[in-house]
């Protein structure tokens, strides 16, 4: 019987940080009694990053204590409490292995349904005091989820969750996030995804692009050279960045701060984009580099991970 251990909430606030200031609000503290649960999150909690966290499709984040556990060991460490990974609920159970897109749970008196993996960004790794956190957290397939509210309530820690429903098409979490980020991206796969109604727009998004993609590639014969076509929609061609900064995170993972010349605003990353570097040359074998966009301040700071 999968049970809420914890009710975590937080506001956001201002970090200092390798010499800046980050706005967020990975750092959540336990509830003590009820908490009421609203559509679009838990009162007396909040997000930094509107962009890349929290609304209906994101209200509230679910963690499991089995995967506390797992990092403990993995990172020895003994220092973990409730709210740590920036999650809403701490669970004992509803492993991402198990756990499908579209599951609906009663707990107290509100109802939740399950929308999509969490996508990891860097201020979890803030938050554990660990820049490789994002890139361990997707790797190892421990993401968690989020929820969609359908019913507005009250829980508190304590509070057996009941499954009460689930999609017609069934896809885990842990599958759902293999799909994005592993190298193959099967067609049946992508298509059964999708048949999903309660996916949140913005993995249907990046699931439809795939397939868009594929289907391209099949009428040219060249799949290894079709690009991967846009869920939204974004420049071509490439635009001149200035790199202001380069931090070494850890021993194969940096990240590198750029902004515009002309100080234009720069978009922001959405689940399965990616962002293709290349150095400025006069060269015809100027050095390119295809990264994994990631949720990330301004004014553009993707992680690189790997040797630079």
């Amino acid at each position: 019987m999968a049970r809420l251990l914890s009710v975590n909430v937080g506001l956001p606030r201002d970090i200092e940080w390798k010499g800046r200031t980050v706005r967020t609000g990975i750092w959540k503290d336990p509830v003590n009694g009820r908490c009421r649960v609203g559509r679009l999150n838990l009162e007396g909690d909040g997000q930094g990053d509107l962009a890349g966290h929290g609304g209906e499709q994101r209200a509230v984040f679910v963690y499991q204590i089995e995967s506390y556990g797992y990092w403990q060991d993995q990172l020895e460490r003994t220092d973990f409490v409730h709210g740590q990974f920036g999650e809403n609920f701490t669970v004992d159970g509803l492993p991402d292995n198990a756990v499908c897109i579209g599951d609906r749970y009663q707990i107290g008196s509100a109802l939740f349904e399950v929308t999509q993996p969490r996508v990891t960004c860097y201020r979890v790794g803030i938050r554990m005091n660990e820049p490789r956190m994002p890139a361990l957290l997707t790797s190892n397939g421990r993401t968690g989820f989020y929820f969609r509210v359908l019913q507005e309530g009250d829980v508190g820690a304590g509070d057996e969750i009941r499954k009460v429903g689930e999609a017609g098409a069934r896809m885990t979490v842990a599958e759902i996030n293999a799909l994005l980020y592993s190298p193959d991206h099967p067609r049946d796969r992508l298509e059964r995804a999708l048949q999903i109604a309660a996916l949140s727009p913005g993995w249907r998004g990046s699931f439809d692009a795939l397939l868009q993609s594929q289907a391209a590639a099949a009428r040219s014969g060249n799949a290894g050279l079709m690009p991967v076509a846009a869920a939204h929609p974004a420049a071509s061609g490439f635009r001149p960045l200035t790199v202001t900064a380069i931090d070494q995170e850890s021993e194969d993972v940096l990240s590198v701060t750029m902004q515009s010349p002309e100080g234009q605003a720069l978009g922001a990353a959405l689940p399965g984009q990616y962002v293709v570097l290349r150095c400025a040359s006069s060269e015809p074998t100027a050095i390119r580099r295809s990264l994994g966009a990631t949720r990330s301040p301004a004014p553009c700071r993707p992680n690189i991970i790997g040797s630079a």
